[in-house]
């Protein structure tokens, strides 16, 4: 590992890294729009309510972020699949599409979406780019930010003065956002099910030597 120019070892960058996105995670949390969340937690407990499927979409670190929280909605007891997978069935009419992506324009996300609303799939959209062509396609919105024009600027600065490495390279802090938004709102399903930590347990790999 490249030891920190500044201080000549790892670690106070990575304590100063993890204090930066500590910090940048409560800016978003204190941004977040009251009827974006409450409008997408509805859409997850009707379609759950009404039996139908609930299938999550992304690619790359936002696709990892879209399988976590696949995950905990079937400890939940939800009927959950991943674009991608072997196992996943066809959409159908009702069942709600789950898509993360920072800029709404990655192309294979945008085209599976756009399928899915033609077999009559709802989407859901997680993005910084609201109005992108993602966002575009969606009955709903959560605006997460990532990098911003600010942290552009502050990159440029960085150039001049000769520390070039970001905090948060590339997609990290959309990322790290919506990873805890989406843990956050488990923890909100989980009271509005009035579900228990022992009934997820229940459902938890249990394929342990």
């Amino acid at each position: 590992m490249t030891a920190d120019p500044a201080t000549g070892e790892p670690y106070s960058r990575i304590k100063r890294t993890m204090e930066s996105i500590a910090g940048r995670v409560r800016k978003e949390a204190a941004t977040l729009n009251r009827s974006e969340v409450n409008a997408f937690v509805a859409e997850i407990l009707t379609t759950h309510a009404e039996r139908h499927r609930i299938f999550l979409l992304g690619e790359g670190r936002s696709g990892l972020v879209a399988r976590s929280f696949a995950m905990r909605l079937m400890h939940l007891g939800f009927d959950v699949y991943v674009f991608g997978e072997v196992v996943t069935p066809a959409v159908r009419g009702n069942d709600l599409v789950i898509a993360v992506s920072g800029t709404g324009e990655t192309g294979p996300v945008n085209e599976t979406a756009r399928i899915a609303k033609h077999h009559g799939a709802r989407i859901v959209v997680v993005t910084s780019n609201t109005d992108s062509s993602l966002g575009k396609l969606a009955a709903n919105v959560v605006t997460i930010r990532g990098r911003t024009e600010a942290d552009e600027t502050s990159f440029l600065e960085r150039q001049v003065t000769g520390v070039s490495i970001s905090l948060t390279p590339l997609g990290t802090l959309f990322e790290i956002n919506v990873m805890v938004f989406l843990d956050s709102v488990i923890a909100g399903l989980i009271a509005a099910l009035e579900k228990k930590e022992e009934e997820l347990a229940e459902r938890h790999s249990n394929l342990r030597s």
